[in-house]
């Protein structure tokens, strides 16, 4: 029986979490119609590679690093809910090495048809993430909008010689990936109430986990490229970080850790619309085994929300980084490895 809310927050809107994001192939559309930035010397990562966050030199030791990051309801809990996209948002910043340090909250909100206590828990939940962060939230902006939507919009910092970019993947690097997938299957089953409560609490808790640990741990490693792996699912990901770095990627199906029952709810038909747009974009960018199914394909690309980092590290540094990681408690796992054939491609073995 799964636990009972005031108001099932996840039946307001028709997408959740990351998955509310504008399908890569879209996106792609949209932002080539857009004039080419003007050149900045200080601008170190910008619009080019498709990263997690822009950032910005400021003096010789210390550049800003911002991103924004904002969806509908993931979870049906209100607190669990601003956890969420908090850690969400907050996890842009780690993914460049950088540090948080201020936080603006962005809220739409049906003010005079749900309960005011309702926005108040999802900005309580939001704010305790941010304080396990160690970051300040300095204000935010709130519209009366018939579909909830939350997130936060993040500053934080980082040396200019330590930005962890998702292009820069090296051939002989080994891949680490820190949360297990299948959050989009899982969270649309949430919509339709189809898991246990403690199915529910596995789920929200680890895309309520700050990649704050993760981050800490790799920071001494040779690290060459690290992103998110958040709405345009695993493969996405690493296909933007593949293209990135002029570099090919095996990705090793069974060394991917996978939440509980996704394969089981796929077999059902619970397939999130964000996971089938991403699967359809990198067609003819991904080679599958010729015996791998369609849904094991599907998983892959999984829509996530909140979830972990796909660290690119240098292949002797790899089991040690893998090994404190998981020794500080973060289900990480080596999943593949950057080669230097079929540049800017993925393959799945």
């Amino acid at each position: 029986m799964t636990q009972s809310y005031p108001v099932k927050l996840t039946s307001l809107s028709t997408k959740g979490g990351c998955g509310c994001k504008i399908g890569p192939a879209d996106l792609s559309e949209v932002i080539r119609m857009l004039p080419p930035a003007e050149p900045n010397p200080n601008l170190l990562v910008g619009l080019d590679t498709s990263d997690d966050a822009g950032v910005y030199k400021l003096t010789d030791d210390l550049a800003l690093v911002q991103t924004l990051d904002f969806f509908t309801p993931i979870v049906d809990d209100p607190y669990s809910f601003g956890q969420i996209a908090a850690a969400n948002a907050l996890s842009d910043i780690y993914a460049m090495g950088g540090k948080p340090l201020t936080a603006l909250n962005i809220v739409a909100f049906p003010i005079s048809v749900l309960d005011k206590e309702i926005l108040s828990d999802i900005m309580r939940g939001a704010g305790d993430k941010v304080k396990e962060a160690g970051a300040t939230l300095v204000g935010g902006h709130s519209i009366d909008d018939k579909e909830p939507k939350f997130g936060l919009a993040v500053t934080g910092t980082v040396h200019p010689d330590k930005v962890r970019a998702n292009a820069g993947a090296k051939p002989g690097d080994k891949l680490i990936l820190t949360k297990p997938i299948g959050v989009g299957i899982l969270t649309t089953s949430i919509k339709r109430s189809l898991l246990s409560e403690e199915e529910i609490d596995r789920v929200t808790t680890v895309m309520a986990t700050l990649n704050k640990t993760a981050a800490e741990v790799m920071e001494p490693f040779n690290v060459h490229a690290c992103t998110d792996v958040t709405g345009f699912g695993l493969l996405g990901h690493a296909s933007e970080m593949a293209k990135g770095s002029q570099a090919g990627i095996t990705i090793y199906k069974e060394q991917v850790p996978l939440l509980p029952r996704v394969r089981e709810l796929a077999e059902q038909g619970v397939i999130p619309g964000g996971t089938k747009n991403n699967f359809a974009h990198l067609d003819g960018e991904v080679s599958f085994p010729a015996q791998m199914d369609e849904l094991d394909q599907l998983i892959l690309c999984d829509a996530v929300t909140s979830g972990g980092l796909l660290i690119s590290v240098s292949g002797d540094e790899a089991d040690s980084l893998l090994a404190q990681l998981i020794e500080k408690g973060v289900e990480a796992a080596l999943i593949g490895e950057v080669t230097d054939n079929q540049k800017g491609h993925i393959v799945v073995a």
